[in-house]
């Protein structure tokens, strides 16, 4: 291990391809930045520039896009509430309250501070016990990945407020519904298409998260426009957007949150099929349970807690998820299936014998992330204060140049003019229901693991020959599913069990 380690060192300590992370870095931060443009369009970009290269080059290069797309993601999310990536949706729910309280700046460094230190981590995580954690990957099941996509979808009562739990609810069933639109890929039969070729497909997550973040929030500031008083607040506050400053207790506020976020999201991004996406929502639903009562009120709207986790798990995450594609040769998301291809057409098999057949790839490519972190830190820093001036724009040219990114970044995903009129069908629906207060995160949580979840029911009751008793028979699937109910029922009885307990207490006094 220790001649490997020091072989993908000297590969990765080059100057090319220290040059390559730096390219890597540098152009995925800015393909990410531009909503519609995610890692996985940043990648298959690189495909044709890497074939000149040698194999630990060209994944270099191709890890630096993907982890600069994720860190430069951030950046839509927080300034214009357009989550591109479905691993920084979580991200803007604290990111962008905070920026419009005037603190852009400060929001984007504690995004930058997050994802490098959940990177970090997770790198050191890689280095240490990769080949062990695949036998961890390994022995989860079908049934176990069901689990925990219903662990996943509890997350909803953190993105609830107070007496919202009913709403977000129904709102995830509704993203569980717009999730079965399409073609059912077990049986190849269509779904709710009413007879339109264009949902064969089923829905874009881009152009459903675009819709109801980036483009309702552009109609809501065109139907309720702002008062005088908020005008000069708004002037006010973006005199500062560029302060980058953290006080003490921001700091200590986020350390033992980076630790925690940290660690969950290697583990989960560990799990093939898992991802980011998962991760993000588990460590700010975590974080949120932790908090208490009190800084919990504050998590959507502009908590430092709300923000430092989900950014540190989705980067922590984007390291584990070349646990199983270094040491399996299985892709954990779309992300890594490109990079399989691209590793298998220049002859290299991904699985158990990787690290001992070519070692400089495998060990370098991990030390690669290590280098690519502190490059992404020292390219973003300098640049927030002028980032952040984005939202110094005057309202009349910041909403038409969100429309016109939201709408193009959609069209040039599929070059399809039905996903525009989509797009804005769905912006209308998004509306009225912030109109009555309906949270928009639960709906985008059901879509996104909808899919995953039911091809993993399917998959597990076939196994089970049609029985159901997977539930509480395989002991980690077991697990999980209580640690859900849990997550969901607790934070829902509390109020009931303290009402009842003051109640006696009162009875009790009455009594004596």
């Amino acid at each position: 291990m220790l001649d490997g380690i020091l072989t993908g060192l000297s590969t990765a300590a080059s100057p090319l391809n220290i040059l390559m992370v730096a390219v890597g870095c540098f152009a995925g931060t800015f393909i990410g930045m531009l909503p519609g443009l995610g890692p996985i369009s940043a990648i298959a970009l690189m495909i044709p520039i890497t074939y000149g290269f040698d194999p630990a080059t060209g994944l270099i290069l191709m890890a630096g896009v993907y982890y600069g797309a994720i860190f430069g993601g951030s950046t839509s999310s927080i300034l214009i509430n357009a989550p591109g990536v479905a691993g920084t949706v979580a991200t803007a729910f604290d990111g962008y309250p905070m920026a419009k309280k005037g603190h852009a700046g400060k929001a984007l460094a504690i995004a930058a501070y997050s994802s490098f230190s959940g990177g970090t981590i997770a790198a050191v995580f890689l280095l240490i016990a990769a080949p062990s954690l695949a036998v961890v990957s390994l022995a989860f099941q079908s049934t176990d990945y069901f689990a925990l996509m219903v662990l996943g979808l509890t997350a909803v009562a953190a993105f609830a407020g107070r007496g919202n739990v009913l709403k977000a609810l129904l709102m995830t069933v509704f993203g569980l519904m717009l999730s079965t639109v399409g073609t059912d890929e077990t049986q190849g039969i269509q779904r709710f298409t009413f007879g339109t070729i264009d949902l064969i497909d089923g829905i874009s997550f881009l152009l459903l998260a675009m819709a109801t973040f980036a483009l309702s929030e552009a109609l809501m500031s065109v139907l309720k426009p702002k008062t005088e008083e908020e005008k000069i607040r708004e002037k006010d506050a973006n005199a500062n957007l560029g302060s980058m400053k953290l006080s003490r207790e921001e700091v200590r506020e986020m350390v033992p949150v980076i630790g925690r976020s940290s660690v969950l999201g290697f583990l989960v991004g560990v799990l093939p099929g898992a991802g980011a996406t998962i991760a993000s929502f588990l460590a700010y639903g975590m974080e949120q349970r932790i908090a208490g009562p009190e800084k919990g009120r504050e998590f959507g709207k502009g908590s430092v807690r709300g923000l430092a986790a989900p950014e540190t798990a989705n980067n922590a995450a984007c390291s584990g998820s070349f646990v199983p594609l270094l040491t399996l040769g299985i892709p954990g998301s779309g992300t890594t299936a490109i990079m399989l291809g691209a590793l298998i057409s220049y002859g290299i098999q991904p699985g158990p014998r990787l690290f001992v057949e070519n070692p400089e790839v495998f060990w370098s490519v991990i030390i690669s992330m290590y280098l690519g972190n502190v490059i992404l830190l020292v390219l973003n820093l300098p640049l927030i204060p002028y980032i952040a001036r984005v939202l110094a724009l005057p309202h009349t040219v910041l909403v038409p140049m969100i429309l016109f990114f939201s709408l193009i970044g959609v069209y040039f995903v599929s070059f399809n003019t039905f996903d525009i009129q989509l797009m804005v069908i769905f912006a209308a629906g998004a509306l009225v229901l912030r109109l009555l207060d309906m949270p928009m995160a639960p709906m985008l949580l059901g879509f996104i693991l909808g899919g995953m979840m039911e091809e993993n029911l399917r998959r597990a009751l076939i196994i089970n020959n049609d029985s159901w008793a997977f539930l509480w028979t395989r002991p980690l699937t077991f697990a999980i599913l209580v640690t859900a109910a849990l997550v969901l029922f607790v934070p829902m009885l509390s109020p009931f069990v303290k009402r009842s307990l003051a109640r006696r207490r009162e009875a009790a006094g009455e009594g004596g």
